[in-house]
């Protein structure tokens, strides 16, 4: 990890008392010491993300999918056309994409947000209300951002989580839209953690290897280029980042810093939550891990983050739909704590 921006404090870490608390109400369930796994790690998290023991039902889970689009897109590193990114967004508002089935199935409300699209979304209402810039730079050539559109995106990703906790959010689930994303988010992580980009980068839309060879040779070129700025967290945003990946790590941050707890999707929420550690340590407490990605970079960044992925089913979509996907397992862990009977109501005497 490289040092933070010291503008940003730490958040306050989940409730050392409430976690004490939970543990022991764990051990005391009717059910056989340690059966109930990762769930009952799980739900005592939850009630020191809550301060609470048991925890308070999950019933207001929200989906923020920031998109935007990339630079590099246009340079070799997908088998798909920039152009589909306003699709998938026009398609998300209508309900009907991949994560929309998901979110109506687990009770997950979804809202889209235009942060970088190179398109006019100003027909779709709300959409477009948070627009930091169109489309992001070829950081293999450029800089993504500049500093004030850097700070703008981090400041509309707060304004975003403010938004959604003061209208009772108790979990935030971030998504993800835009082709080429998977090339910045695997320059941030190699920023992160100190690797090469061969070791970080991935096939996103399923590149054959000679495009994936290209795709490193484009992530190593704007790591080199940006230089001694990647030890700064913010400065990386703007040399390697994007408009809706930099606000993705504002929302984190506020999250974090509110004390309400985000379910990480794949490659681009966790290198936006290891971009947002950096930046203010101890944002980590606040992130579970929802789904393991098949990109690389996301283990890379996991191992740093020190987070163990509730599922593994190799998915690849993005949208946030692997955190949906994880989202009834949360709700399954905060209804052993709530409903079990405690071991004293079965034994004798």
């Amino acid at each position: 990890m490289h040092p933070a921006d010291s503008a940003t404090p730490s958040p306050a870490a989940p409730s050392a008392d409430a976690l004490a608390s939970a543990a022991g109400h764990l051990a005391g369930l009717a059910v056989p010491a340690g059966s109930l796994g990762r769930l009952g790690e799980l739900g005592v998290w939850l009630c020191g993300a809550q301060g609470q023991v048991p925890p308070a039902p999950l019933d207001d889970v929200r989906l923020v999918v920031l998109a935007g689009d990339h630079g590099v897109a246009h340079h070799g590193v997908s088998t798909v056309p920039p152009q589909v990114t306003e699709a998938l967004v026009r398609l998300m508002v209508s309900g009907r994409a991949g994560v929309n089935a998901l979110a109506a199935a687990h009770g997950v409300k979804v809202r889209v947000l235009d942060i970088g699209l190179d398109a006019d979304t100003t027909d779709l209402g709300d959409v477009a209300a948070h627009k930091v810039r169109r489309g992001s730079g070829a950081i293999h050539l450029e800089d993504a951002l500049t500093a004030e559109q850097v700070a703008a995106a981090l400041a509309v990703g707060r304004q975003v989580a403010r938004d959604d906790i003061e209208a009772g959010a108790q979990l935030l689930i971030t998504g993800d839209v835009g082709i080429g994303n998977t090339t910045p988010a695997a320059a941030l992580v190699a920023a992160g953690v100190g690797l090469p980009a061969e070791e970080v980068t991935g096939r996103g839309t399923g590149i054959d290897d000679a495009t994936w060879q290209h795709k490193c040779e484009l992530v190593a070129a704007a790591l080199s280029r940006a230089g001694d700025r990647l030890e700064d967290p913010v400065e990386t945003l703007a040399a390697v980042g994007s408009a809706d990946l930099a606000a993705t790590t504002g929302l984190m941050l506020e999250a974090a810093s509110s004390g309400v707890p985000v379910l990480l999707d794949g490659l681009m929420a966790v290198a936006c939550a290891l971009t947002a550690e950096r930046i203010a340590p101890g944002s980590a407490a606040w992130f579970v891990a929802g789904t393991r990605s098949t990109e690389p970079g996301q283990a890379h960044a996991l191992k740093a983050l020190g987070l163990e992925p509730l599922l593994d089913l190799s998915l690849r979509l993005g949208e946030g739909s692997g955190a949906v996907a994880a989202v009834p397992l949360l709700r399954s862990a905060v209804a052993l704590m709530r409903e079990v009977a405690p071991i004293t109501d079965v034994l004798p005497g």
